[in-house]
C-alpha cells in the first residue's frame, strides 16, 4: 500500500531493489565521468545567494555569529555558482552528485529535495554535453538491467538515434506557433504578439500572464507531451530570454545556447553554453529577481563574490542532471519517492 510509511520492512522490501539499481546507475555514471577525466567536487549547501531564476524558489534560514548576530542565508537550488567559481580557479573539468533543494516543489516526479548531477567542461562547446548526457542514459539502463526508460505508460530507447529539434521548431511542429516572430536580440520579446498567437492555436492563458507565463503554457501544454518517445530528444536554442546563464546564439542573437534533454516526456537535464560576461550577467539576474519581486513580492541577493569570479571563467559548458530522475525512469519507477533512500517526510 503507498500509504505504508517507507521505513516499515514490508514497503523497504518493495523499494529496495529499485534503491540498488541507483546505486548501480550512480556508481556506473561515477566510474564513468572518471574515465572521462573528471574532478568530482563538493560544493557547499549553505549560500548567500540560493540563484537567480524567477520562478525557482529557495529555503530561507539564519547563520549566527559568535557575537550572537544574524545574516540570511539558503540552502542552494543549484551547485552551479560555486561550481564556476571553479572553473574560475583553474579546475577544467568537474562534476559533482548534490543535494539540492527547491521549495514549492512536491508530486510524482518532484521533491522538495533531491540528488542533481551537474558537470562542466571548460573550452568545450554545449553539444559535447548532448552527447555526455546521452551516454549517461545508456549507462543508466545498462546498470539498471534494462534497455528502456520507461514512465507513465511510455517508453524511450536511449541507444536509438537522438530527436534534437530547436524550441522554435517545435513551437512550430506541435502548436502552429511562429515563436521567433515574438524575439529580439538581447532578450526582447512582444508579449502581445505571442498572445495572439497562442489563443489562436486554443491554448487558454491568463489576461496578466506575461511572455514568459504564456510561453510556459505552451510548452507544457503542446511541447513536452511530444518530447522523449521512443528515443531521447533534445529540445536546443532556447529564447535568450528563457537562458538567464546562456550565451546567445552566435548566428541568431534571438536564441540562445541552451537546451533540455527529454524521455518519457520528462525533463531530466538542462544544459548551456556558459554566459562569461559580469555585466551581462548582472543585468540579467536583476531583470530576473524584479520579475520575482512583481510576482512572488519577494527577491534574492546576488552573489557578488559570483559575478566577479565570471571575469576570470573561462569559455565553458555546463549542465544539471536530475539524478533521482534517472533512476526513476531506468527503474520504471512510477514516483520519485519511489528511488529515494529516505523520502522527505
Amino acid at each position: 500500500m503507498t500509504d505504508t510509511p517507507w521505513w516499515t520492512p514490508t514497503r523497504h522490501a518493495d523499494r529496495r531493489p529499485a534503491l540498488l539499481a541507483r546505486n548501480r546507475v550512480q556508481a556506473a555514471i561515477r566510474g564513468w565521468l572518471a574515465d572521462q577525466d573528471f574532478v568530482e567536487v563538493d560544493p557547499p549547501a549553505l549560500v548567500i545567494s540560493p540563484g537567480n531564476e524567477a520562478h525557482l524558489h529557495a529555503f530561507a534560514t539564519e547563520a549566527i555569529g559568535t557575537d550572537g548576530g544574524t545574516r540570511r542565508m539558503y540552502l542552494h537550488t543549484s551547485p552551479e555558482f560555486a561550481m564556476k567559481k571553479l572553473l574560475a580557479a583553474g579546475e577544467t573539468r568537474i562534476a559533482a552528485f548534490a543535494h539540492v533543494w527547491r521549495n514549492r516543489e512536491c508530486g510524482p516526479r518532484h521533491s522538495l529535495e533531491f540528488t542533481m548531477l551537474e558537470w562542466y567542461r571548460a573550452g568545450e562547446d554545449y553539444t559535447r554535453l548532448m552527447e555526455d548526457t546521452a551516454r549517461m542514459l545508456q549507462l543508466a539502463c545498462e546498470a539498471a538491467g534494462t534497455r528502456r526508460l520507461c514512465h507513465d505508460g511510455q517508453n524511450c530507447d536511449p541507444f536509438a538515434p537522438v530527436e534534437r529539434l530547436s524550441v522554435a521548431q517545435a513551437f512550430a511542429d506541435h502548436a502552429g506557433i511562429d515563436l521567433l516572430a515574438t524575439l529580439a536580440p538581447g532578450g526582447g520579446t512582444d508579449r502581445d504578439g505571442l498572445a495572439a498567437q497562442t489563443a489562436a492555436a486554443g491554448i487558454a492563458f491568463g489576461a496578466e500572464d506575461s511572455w514568459s507565463d504564456i510561453f510556459s503554457r505552451v510548452l507544457v501544454e503542446r511541447i513536452e507531451p511530444h518530447l522523449g518517445r521512443g528515443r531521447i530528444t533534445v529540445l536546443d536554442r532556447y529564447p535568450a530570454a528563457e537562458a538567464a546563464l546562456a550565451r546567445a546564439c552566435a548566428d541568431d542573437p534571438r536564441e540562445a545556447e541552451r537546451f533540455e534533454v527529454y524521455a518519457c516526456g520528462v525533463e531530466l537535464a538542462n544544459g548551456f553554453g556558459e554566459l562569461t560576461d559580469p555585466a551581462e550577467q548582472r543585468r540579467r539576474f536583476e531583470a530576473e529577481m524584479d520579475e520575482k519581486e512583481r510576482v512572488y513580492g519577494e527577491r534574492y541577493p546576488l552573489d557578488e563574490d559570483f559575478l566577479a569570479a565570471l571575469a576570470l571563467m573561462p569559455p565553458a559548458s555546463g549542465i544539471a542532471l536530475g539524478f533521482d530522475r534517472l533512476a526513476m525512469l531506468a527503474t520504471a519507477a512510477p514516483r520519485i519517492e519511489d528511488v529515494l533512500w529516505a523520502p522527505v517526510s
